[in-house]
């Protein structure tokens, strides 16, 4: 599979990532040999860039995603993990009042999530990943949607993760959001390596391409594009399907079914369309694809290497869909 570096820095990732939320189980809950055969599944496909957060299952995707990597060879790989929320340990009181409640991530609450962009926040988050990840070093760290605390972010996290840098804990440094505003500030006011933008740059949705994308390309910064599907409706268009994850909007839907149809008519399965639209773009260092299981891995890896027409993208734009 094809390595593409990460912006300036020395990091090298593959052009299709594997994101480890799933490993933490968002929405549905796996076991460890799944989680564990999941990842084996991504490695067999070439994957070598993997993603994850302490805010994926309070820390448990990083231990599984570690555990699935610990016997593979260090530097054949890339890590990234996110920055900004810490897990605090719940009294018993806590934990008790807790069960029972929903955010999302099937794990018992032990830990409390704790936002935190302050200098000291970022180094103990990272210290902690470290342990949990098994590792002595990550490749890439994310601050993790500083959408509510841009202040701190810019003032005290972003330039902890400048030291960490410095120091060789931190091979690149960036920030992951669903948007692309504070992402192009990050771009334009801070010395990041990469930036991952959720969402704004699929199908559905070409915002990252007003300003985030040419700021990028101008400044040589690398972007990983994750949300390439939508939460699902890029992936699956049916009445039902999530966008944003929450239930699509019916204009969506049709446009959805739209660009399914277009698709089709030059033999491309929707999901391949939805990711190979970022990559056609040269800022683009790769997309970020979530799995829960061997058999989703397999069918993001086949669907990047089915071979796309340009004729389906002018087909596209002459429909207005593009």
């Amino acid at each position: 599979m094809r390595r593409i570096r990460l912006g300036r820095s020395v990091v090298e990732i593959t052009e299709l990532s594997f994101g480890a939320a799933a490993l933490g189980n968002l929405f549905t809950e796996i076991g460890p040999e799944q989680a564990a055969a999941t990842v084996d599944a991504a490695w067999d496909e070439g994957i070598r860039y993997f993603d994850t957060a302490p805010h994926y299952g309070l820390g448990l995707s990083e231990r599984r995603l570690g555990e699935a990597l610990r016997d593979r060879p260090r530097d054949a790989y890339a890590v990234s993990t996110k920055a900004g929320r810490l897990l605090d340990p719940l009294t018993p009181a806590e934990t008790a009042a807790r069960q029972g409640l929903s955010d999302g991530f099937a794990v018992p609450h032990t830990h409390r999530r704790r936002w935190d962009f302050s200098a000291g926040g970022i180094r103990r988050s990272i210290e902690d990943s470290l342990v949990r990840l098994g590792l002595d070093r990550i490749d890439v760290v994310y601050l993790h949607d500083p959408d509510d605390h841009g202040e701190a972010a810019f003032r005290e996290g972003y330039p902890a993760l400048e030291e960490l840098r410095a120091e060789g804990v931190v091979g690149a440094i960036g920030a992951g959001m669903n948007q692309t505003a504070m992402l192009t500030r990050f771009l334009r006011e801070t010395d990041v390596d990469a930036v991952l933008c959720a969402g704004r740059f699929t199908l559905l949705d070409d915002s990252a391409l007003e300003t985030l994308l040419p700021e990028a390309a101008a400044r040589g910064r690398g972007v990983v594009i994750g949300g390439v599907f939508n939460s699902g409706l890029l992936a699956d268009p049916r009445p039902g399907a999530t966008y944003d994850y929450a239930a699509a909007p019916q204009p969506l839907l049709d446009r959805a079914l739209r660009i399914r149809d277009v698709a089709a008519g030059h033999g491309v399965p929707l999901r391949a369309a939805a990711l190979h639209h970022p990559l056609r773009h040269p800022a683009v260092a790769g997309v970020l694809v979530g799995a829960r299981s061997p058999e989703e891995v397999r069918d993001a890896a086949a669907r990047l290497r089915t071979p796309v027409p340009d004729g389906l993208w002018d087909d596209l734009r002459a429909e207005g869909l593009l």
